[in-house]
Formats: C-alpha cells, structure tokens, sequence
C-alpha cells in the first residue's frame, strides 16, 4: 500500500479503491455517502486485504 493511496483513501475514498473491482467502489461509495470516517475506514481495509 503506497502512501499516495492512503492519501487517496483519506481524501476521496472511493476514488482509491477503483483497481479492486465494481464491487468495492461501490460498498466504499455507499460507505462514504453514510459518513466520511466509514468511508475511509472501508477504503483503507480493502486496500489492506494482500489478494
């Protein structure tokens, strides 16, 4: 995990976790429209899973 994306997750979550998939951006976009924390939260742990 790159400083830039963590950065990225804080910032603009969705917008980090779009090369993991349809799924994920849109659980970290529903995430982020219910509250910035979760949404950085989200973005963060997807980002964290090694696959």
């Amino acid at each position: 995990m790159s400083i830039l994306r963590v950065l990225l997750a804080i910032f603009f979550p969705p917008l980090a976790v779009i090369d993991r998939g349809c799924g994920s951006v849109l659980i970290v976009l529903i995430l982020t429209l219910c509250g910035w924390v979760p949404g950085v939260i989200g973005a963060l742990v997807i980002l964290n899973k090694n696959e």
